[in-house]
């Protein structure tokens, strides 16, 4: 039997998009002699479509486009990913389903068994699960349906599993000839060769063939890297798609036998394709041609430029220099040999006289007070009030360029270097944004030397560094990664050597910036544990 597996991008909501995609990609794999064709988890509505669910004139509609994409395939069968009605008096009223197109019409509906709720998952809020095994039945062969979370709790692969069920196992226990799996399945870093350390695992263990596809694209914050793969009943990869794009696979269970696509991707290249997706697809499904930004001559604002260069092309990036009394005449020509190096337009906005405005505006009201961090964070909020501007005036989407160990502390200014509608590297701690700019200045030097060399800082006050205020980055980023992707408590932290001193003040600045992290623009994850949808922590709190 040979099963293609569609690799598309699908958009949430664009039913009729999506559907238009599906039809073109089973078209192609029934040009090369597919018997059957798989979609990702629910990829007619598009993943995540979460309270898009809620409506009933949105799941009407898909079944409608569903009927419609029948009658398209009518000599394609094909497993199409979407959210079907629970007729039950009881329970929720969807489940996660995978529907068969068979003879231009539905012929059968399978569901998702496994409902997740961690991290960016609240399946159990929409969906009602499976209660059994479910087999297809074609060409003589039983097929077992499975819909992504249900492959990933394996009684011997995980040593702590979530759900108290494995529905791989019932599959191969009623008989299952392979396991064919549609999923979603977000990148983050590394996640690839857990995947196929895992479904390798499965085939072994049941001695059956395993087919993986999964969705590609950038949806809101989540970025979906692709790789769908097929393993034989030894374990061994027979099948890979591409990394980052849509691909068309199709496999050969009786040869056992598919393409494969190279992946050897270094986790700064994993990183940097992931980047660049999830800025063109925000971009694009959002509406936007063109983007902006602030170039202060520093590395977070270089990473970013040349990120979104790649994304959207070097002629819709639009850098804008606005240089204060405090900025260095270093940084500014940085910036500008950045912009000269990628290739991207400028524009200058010098901010001297606006902070003299405010300064005499104000004057009164701060006369029995000090200078403090207010003072900086007008400067900031400056510059955030002429980026909005540009990016009202010029149509142009404003990303942010604050990386995850300022958006971890608070060392960032709301309504300031906060604004902004996509946060590109808010899940790249500071160290991982230098590895990143060094692996990308060895296809292109278009980062120059001294960026990547001077001391970072904020140019807000004279003479102005970051570690004046922060633990040097490469302390601070282990400590961040221990507490937020670890969750480790400060005692734990403590007990392995850090010193109290330092811990302690920076959890208690990670839970004093929450506020601000609420209000933050939507950052691209690419961590096990990002602050975007899958964070949930209370703004009023005791403790770490």
């Amino acid at each position: 039997m040979r099963i293609a597996i569609l690799q598309v991008n699908p958009t949430p909501g664009d039913i009729e998009g999506n559907s238009s995609l599906i039809i073109r990609a089973a078209r192609r794999a029934q040009g090369l002699g597919a018997d059957l064709a798989l979609t990702p988890e629910l990829a007619l509505m598009g993943y995540l479509p979460r309270d898009l669910l809620m409506s009933k004139g949105f799941v009407r509609r898909s079944y409608e486009a569903l009927e419609r994409t029948a009658k398209e395939l009518a000599g394609m069968p094909t497993l199409v990913g979407l959210a079907t009605v629970n007729e039950a008096p009881n329970g929720r009223t969807l489940f996660n389903s995978a529907a068969l197109l068979e003879g231009g019409a539905v012929a059968s509906v399978f569901h998702k068994t496994l409902l997740p709720t961690y991290d960016v998952f609240d399946e159990d809020r929409y969906f009602e699960p499976a209660r059994g095994p479910q087999i297809l039945s074609m060409n003589g062969h039983r097929l077992g349906i499975s819909i992504c979370e249900d492959v990933w709790n394996d009684t011997d692969f995980w040593e702590r599993r979530r759900y108290h069920r494995d529905p791989i196992g019932d599959l191969a226990a009623d008989g299952a000839h392979a396991i064919l799996n549609l999923s979603a399945s977000p990148f983050t870093i590394g996640k690839q060769a857990l995947r196929e350390k895992m479904l390798g695992h499965a085939a072994q263990k049941h001695g059956v063939p395993v087919v993986y596809v999964n969705q590609v694209g950038g949806n809101d914050d989540l970025i979906f890297d692709g790789r769908s793969c097929a393993f034989d009943a030894h374990g061994r990869l027979i099948a890979r798609a591409a990394a980052f794009e849509e691909d068309e696979v199709v496999v050969d269970l009786a040869r056992g036998a598919g393409p494969v696509a190279d992946d050897g991707l270094a986790m700064e290249a994993e990183l940097w394709n992931a980047l660049v997706l999830g800025v063109r697809d925000y971009a694009r499904k959002t509406g936007f041609s063109s983007v902006l930004l602030g170039l202060s001559g520093g590395i977070d604002s270089a990473l970013t430029a040349a990120i979104a260069a790649d994304a959207v092309g070097k002629e819709k990036v639009l850098g804008v220099l606005m240089p204060s009394c405090y900025s260095s005449h270093g940084s500014v020509e940085d910036a500008r040999g950045l912009a000269r190096n990628l290739g991207i337009p400028t524009l200058m906005l010098p901010i001297t006289d606006l902070m003299g405005a405010y300064e005499g505006a104000l004057a009164e009201a701060f006369r029995n007070h000090k200078p403090d961090v207010t003072e900086e964070n007008i400067q900031s909020r400056i510059r955030g009030n002429l980026l909005m501007a540009l990016s009202n005036k010029y149509g142009s989407l404003l990303l942010t360029t604050g990386n995850k160990s300022e958006l971890s502390v608070g060392y960032c200014t709301l309504y300031g270097d906060m604004n902004g509608g996509l946060a590109v590297i808010a899940d790249l701690p500071k160290m991982m944004v230098y590895r990143v700019a060094r692996w990308r200045n060895r296809r292109s030097p278009d980062i120059p030397d001294a960026i990547l060399a001077k001391a970072p800082s904020a140019e807000l006050r004279p003479d102005q560094t970051d570690q004046d205020s922060l633990p040097p980055y490469e302390l601070l980023d282990e400590i961040l990664e221990r507490h937020i992707e670890q969750c480790q408590s400060a005692e734990e932290i403590i007990a392995l050597g850090y010193d109290d001193t330092i811990v302690c003040r920076v959890l208690h600045l990670v839970k004093k910036a929450e506020f601000k992290r609420k209000q933050a623009a939507p950052g691209l994850k690419v961590t096990s544990r990002a602050f975007g949808t899958g964070w949930r922590m209370p703004i009023v709190r005791q403790g770490d």
